[in-house]
């Protein structure tokens, strides 16, 4: 049994309720939005599907794009609850096209909504965020945003992008806890949401956070869970002291870095840089090796390196350098040991060419 008389989690005291509007307000800033923000007493996975079950009812009509499986996730979500929901899916692995988009809007219904997945972890692509918001904007549609795998790692500025529900959690890009999320939300979003009433009563109901907004932003629904909202707040604080724009350049500079040390190495890159996420670098796994074998053997040299999720035969490897990871020791960690587990298993890769472009490339 534990001594609790040294354990810091024990007596935790509540959060100041009259802190939470400061909280939002913060991540408003972050976000460049003035929008209502919203707190979820849980991961963003919560906060997407409470966007889909606040919106979705029958009479709704929704384009659905999916690149991981969080889209599909989402949409289905949209279907329970009676909207009518048409999916546009990418290749396996690789970011929507923007023509596939353009095309659904002129040959499909009027759009209620539109929904997105702005970079995907899963992949390591990022999706033409800015082109499908302007097509989107032009017709009057609402958009959903899941930007959890971008905040912080892409610039996002949702008041100019003119996004109406922006979904984010802190635990990626900006460092911060798995436990809360958070939600930007328009007077559109809005409207939408309200329209013909709204689920009420529930985790999942984004119009009893509206209620909270609109009664002045003191206690939130339930019990909240205090550690989660001090590892928020601390969280921001160093997000503020580092700046948002110097953390989205040291995820810039990490992802370059680690293009630069692929190709030094010999090993492809999935994506085009340009349509690649600042978080998350996939390579294709070279035919007739195995993905667990090349994980296998970096993990023996004490660095993780993941396959591709949901990207079927795409067969991809990923190499993290998210939050913080995004860093000369990571960046160079990761390439050096996919360089040796390629050693490993047959393949030549130049691992000191690797480690000089890095280096290069942190040193400009």
């Amino acid at each position: 049994m534990s001594d609790l008389g040294w354990n810091p989690l024990h007596g935790v005291p509540s959060y100041p309720a009259e802190r939470y509007a400061v909280l939002a307000d913060r991540i408003g800033g972050i976000l460049r939005s003035r929008n209502d923000i919203l707190l979820v007493q849980a991961e963003a996975v919560v906060a997407l599907e409470a966007a889909a079950v606040s919106l979705a009812r029958p009479g709704l009509t929704a384009l659905n794009i999916i690149t991981s499986s969080y889209g599909g996730w989402f949409g289905r979500w949209l279907r329970r609850g009676g909207a009518a929901v048409a999916d546009i899916v990418a290749e396996p692995g690789l970011p929507i096209e923007i023509e596939a988009v353009a095309k659904a809007l002129q040959t499909g219904p009027k759009f209620d909504m539109l929904a997105l997945v702005h970079a995907e972890s899963a992949s390591g692509i990022l999706n033409p965020l800015p082109e499908i918001l302007a097509l989107a904007r032009a017709r009057g549609i609402v958009t959903v945003v899941d930007a959890v795998a971008s905040v912080g790692g892409h610039g996002l500025d949702v008041g100019a992008l003119g996004i109406d529900i922006a979904v984010i959690g802190p635990q990626k890009a900006l460092g911060g806890p798995a436990g809360v999320s958070a939600l930007s939300v328009s007077r559109s979003a809005w409207d939408l949401i309200l329209r013909d009433g709204a689920p009420r009563d529930s985790i999942l109901s984004l119009a009893d956070l509206k209620t909270w907004v609109d009664s002045g932003r003191r206690g939130l629904p339930g019990t909240p869970a205090p550690l989660e909202f001090f590892a928020l707040e601390t969280a921001l604080d160093r997000v503020e002291a580092e700046g948002m724009g110097n953390i989205v350049a040291r995820h810039v500079l990490a992802a370059a870095a680690t293009w630069a040390g692929l190709a030094a190495l010999g090993a492809p890159a999935w994506v085009p840089a340009a349509r690649a996420s600042n978080l998350v670098t996939a390579v294709p796994v070279p035919e007739a090796l195995a993905p667990a074998a090349l994980i296998a053997a970096a993990g023996q040299l004490g660095v993780e390196l993941t396959e591709g999720v949901g990207t079927g035969p795409a067969r991809l490897l990923r190499l993290n350098h998210t939050g913080p990871r995004a860093a000369f020791q990571t960046v160079l960690s990761n390439v050096v040991a996919y360089g040796a587990a390629l050693r490993q298993t047959g393949h030549p890769s130049d691992i000191s060419a690797a480690a000089e472009a890095i280096s290069a490339a942190y040193s400009r």
